[in-house]
């Protein structure tokens, strides 16, 4: 089974394309993240009280998601290869892209890692919900001193801003540099990114219409 999900995902990547399952990985990560950011600044905002508890609820609820999402796009990065494309020989750029990439992961993971902390905390504002939906545990840290749990705490409030902080400036960077190699240098990573569409390929092989000498000879007639 492995091997056949192997030579499905692989004959995307082989054509410059990433897989559906990792198309769904990104734009669904994108879009929970892009939430998460507004959320979060919308819930600071918020007088405290109930509604401000109910929307942390919420901002919590969704951002484990993000957290499973990012363990099982690295999975399923192992298992299917990415594809080679135009992003992959520019030298320097594609370096940079490399580290952007990889600090992309270590938010995926800082964030909900930190909240959930944050969440524990000895002043937890109630139980946790992944989706709102499935009970999901707390981080243990009433077992702790008191002084200890408010250190973790605090700590876990400074990675949580820098994580934040981080993702402000690498989302305008990453859609940035996405338009610049689709609009400007006309590469293909913006397009393997996205769901497949026939109409879009430019298939310069393919072989232009010529009229048979019937149609042109009917066209002279009529003419």
């Amino acid at each position: 089974m492995i091997e056949a999900l192997r030579k499905w995902g692989n004959s995307y990547t082989e054509r410059g394309r990433y897989s559906p399952v990792g198309i769904a990985f990104h734009w669904i990560m994108a879009a929970l993240v892009l939430f998460q950011i507004g959320w979060g600044f919308w819930t600071d905002w918020m007088m405290p009280g109930g509604d401000k508890v109910a929307a942390y609820q919420i901002h919590s609820a969704a951002g484990l998601p993000v957290l499973l999402l990012a363990v099982g796009r690295m999975l399923w990065r192992t298992l299917i290869v990415d594809p080679y494309n135009d992003a992959d020989r520019q030298g320097v750029q594609t370096k940079i892209a490399h580290v952007t990439a990889i600090l992309f992961y270590v938010t995926f993971f800082s964030l909900p890692l930190s909240g959930w902390i944050m969440w524990s905390s000895i002043a937890a504002p109630g139980p946790l919900y992944l989706g709102g939906v499935l009970p999901w545990p707390q981080v243990p840290l009433s077992d702790l001193a008191p002084r200890t749990a408010f250190v973790i705490l605090d700590l876990a409030e400074d990675v949580h801003t820098a994580s934040v902080i981080a993702l402000l400036a690498l989302i305008p960077a990453h859609v940035g540099a996405a338009l610049k190699h689709h609009f400007w240098d006309r590469h293909d990573v913006l397009r393997g990114m996205l769901p497949e569409v026939p109409d879009w390929q430019d298939d310069r092989t393919a072989g232009r219409h010529t009229p048979t000498p019937t149609a042109l000879r009917q066209g002279t007639e009529a003419g």
